[in-house]
């Protein structure tokens, strides 16, 4: 019970000397760094989008081509 308490008193100091020695503006400062971060995966995950969605156009071109090159084989095949 008593480290309990000791570490609930030693989290209170923790944050009241977090607040006085300017807390506040490093979180701004993290803040921010995490804001640039957010926008740079922003575009990125654009630029994988794109790719995928032309990646994907082209393997279901190409899985039609590949069925109907196989539908007209098989017939030749039977004769």
């Amino acid at each position: 019970m008593i480290k309990f308490f000791m570490g609930v008193i030693v989290g209170i100091l923790l944050f009241f000397l977090f607040i006085f020695f300017g807390g506040g503006s490093a979180v701004k400062k993290v803040g921010e760094g995490l804001t640039d971060t957010g926008k740079k995966m922003e575009a990125l995950e654009e630029v994988i989008k794109k790719e995928k969605d032309e990646v994907w156009d082209g393997m279901k071109s190409g899985v039609k081509k590949k069925i109907l090159k196989e539908e007209k084989e098989a017939p030749k095949k039977i004769q």
